[in-house]
């Protein structure tokens, strides 16, 4: 019998058992399906061509098995993992979904759907399906590794570090959770404990390019000679993967940079941009279109005949504007104040923005007001402290300036601005994690922060004074008085703990989360300076925006 035969043997035997009410029997032939389904010759096909990272051969071969046979469980995970792979999440949700309806106990597919919903911010769902696989295997490292993952999303940092070192307790050779359980660390503040994990991460497999990554985003670490020859000749040896690869050039980029070596520094930060940008595909020309539709949307008779709807909450202080521009310094210096809570950089914003759709002309009062309401709610799960304010820190929220009015029209919005050669190519030494497509091209970098300038001067605009603009070199130059302009348009009193915002033990996140525990300083004024013959391209982008710097150019 065909392995194809003996699924659908197993598939028939689990029908008869259901419905005589033999559960226990009937979730043994289920699986017993699927192990057979996976060893058909067409579904071992299509799992190499998913090892090969060859989508465009294993999902016609999936489409295909499952126009034939709607209910093969192993073909719906596998395009599941298709679909996520992809970043179709709510595609890869439906079909892990159902995969379980067909077969309950096929804990393979809670795994992925747990780790689909996490990838969708659904945290609390998440853990909800965690919980399921865990309270049926408690000591399942990769489970309790994905949980701590997700709680370290909603800020529940000691239960992670907790179950981090539980599983390291088990799997101490897997470099991939001592480099996760060193993020966390990060966060919290704990840096030496951060380094020693990456370098235990590093002793187990010291081609991991991510680890060497992870080490230089701390900005206060510096290489040893010998870890720049280590990752020299990781890099050299041939056997990399393309992520390996672009993360030792950016950590390279990094290590030259510290020892003032800053040609080689920009041939590595090039070299893995150059890679990182043919990855993304990412088109400057999607954000222009943005910038238009949002300026021919946003009039002043559009923005008046609005007035007054949305959700009235003051809540929210947004923090937006060009990622590497200061925000997480004014997150924490935000944070500091006693009545101000900081939780991190929140995807809700952007989520309601595409539920609502482009057009926004048909929305209704009570439409405004329950988007607003629903931002609220959905970030309820990151405020712990029951403070009057909390800061929603996503710099590329700056493109839905419009739309947090109308849903919010109390809430705060902060443009935190930086000198464009500064902070784009700031950005373009950065590998972020994930989005952030426009900072792997000096060109794009220079269209990105231009098409964010002439945004935020349309607002300034049509809503004087709605926006309060923090000036990076201002703040580093009178942090006082720029800290008591801010609090004062929050109406907030000035509070001493704000200028010792470095004192503050709160988890950070972002790629800044050392420099803010220092006191505030001029090092990263004029960084671009060393590279200036190298940044010709970024210039041109940038055009009168940078000789303009720090208004916007006139119209």
């Amino acid at each position: 019998m065909s392995p194809l035969e003996t699924a659908e043997s197993h598939r028939r035997a689990a029908l008869e058992h259901r419905a005589s009410g033999r559960i226990a029997a009937a979730e043994q032939a289920e699986l017993a399906a699927i192990r057979a389904s996976i060893h058909d010759p067409e579904l071992l096909q299509a799992a190499q061509a998913l090892a090969d990272n060859l989508l465009h051969v294993a999902e016609p071969i999936l489409k295909q098995r499952l126009k034939a046979i709607p209910i093969d469980v192993a073909a719906i995970r596998m395009l599941a993992e298709l679909a996520g792979r992809i970043g179709r999440y709510r595609d890869a949700e439906t079909l892990l979904r159902r995969a379980l309806e067909l077969a309950p106990t096929f804990h393979a597919a809670r795994s992925n759907l747990a780790t689909v919903l996490n990838r969708q911010n659904r945290t609390t769902e998440a853990l909800a399906e965690l919980d399921t696989l865990l309270g049926v295997d408690p000591d399942n490292p990769a489970h309790n590794n994905l949980k701590a993952a997700t709680l370290g999303k909603v800020g529940e940092f000691d239960e992670a570090i907790a179950l981090y070192e539980a599983v390291l307790g088990q799997r101490a050779d897997q470099p991939k959770i001592w480099m996760s359980y060193a993020h966390v660390l990060k966060t919290v503040g704990r840096q030496d404990d951060s380094i020693a994990a990456y370098r235990r991460a590093l002793a187990i497999r010291p081609e991991l390019g991510e680890v060497w990554w992870s080490l230089a985003n701390l900005k206060t670490a510096r290489f040893t000679p010998e870890d720049i020859a280590t990752m020299q000749e990781a890099l050299s040896s041939g056997r990399l993967s393309i992520e390996d690869r672009f993360h030792l050039d950016f950590a390279l980029g990094k290590a030259f940079e510290d020892e003032g070596n800053h040609t080689a520094a920009f041939a590595h930060y090039a070299a893995g941009n150059a890679v990182r940008r043919e990855q993304l595909g990412y088109d400057p020309a999607d954000t222009s279109r943005q910038v238009d539709r949002a300026i021919a949307q946003f009039t002043p008779e559009f923005i008046a005949a609005r007035a007054g709807q949305g959700c009235q909450a003051p809540d929210p202080i947004f923090v937006l504007g060009m990622p590497r521009a200061g925000s997480t310094l004014i997150e924490q210096i935000l944070a500091s104040h006693s009545q101000v809570e900081g939780t991190m950089e929140l995807p809700d914003i952007p989520t309601l923005a595409a539920r609502a759709g482009g057009d926004l002309s048909a929305t209704t009062a009570g439409d405004l007001h329950a988007l607003g309401e629903d931002y609220l709610e959905r970030t309820r799960i990151h405020r712990r402290e029951g403070k009057a304010f909390f800061i929603d820190k996503l710099p590329n929220n700056w493109l839905h300036t419009g739309f947090i009015h109308l849903i919010l029209p109390n809430a705060t919005i902060i443009d935190a601005r930086r000198h464009p050669l500064d902070c784009c190519f700031s950005n373009f030494k950065q590998h972020f994690a994930r989005g952030q497509g426009f900072s792997y091209g000096l060109d794009d970098l220079g269209r990105y922060y231009s098409d964010y300038v002439r945004l935020m001067a349309h607002f300034d605009m049509v809503l004087p004074g709605r926006v309060h603009r923090v000036i990076h070199e201002r703040l580093v130059d009178d942090p006082e008085a720029e800290i008591r302009a801010l609090l004062s348009h929050l109406g907030l009193p000035f509070e001493g703990a704000c200028l010792d915002f470095h004192q503050n033990p709160r988890a950070v996140r972002t790629a800044s989360s050392e420099q803010v525990r220092r006191p505030i300083n001029r090092d990263g004024v004029g960084q671009w300076r060393p590279y200036e013959t190298s940044l010709d391209p970024l210039k041109s982008a940038l055009g009168p925006v940078l000789d303009c710097y720090p208004a916007a150019p006139q119209a």
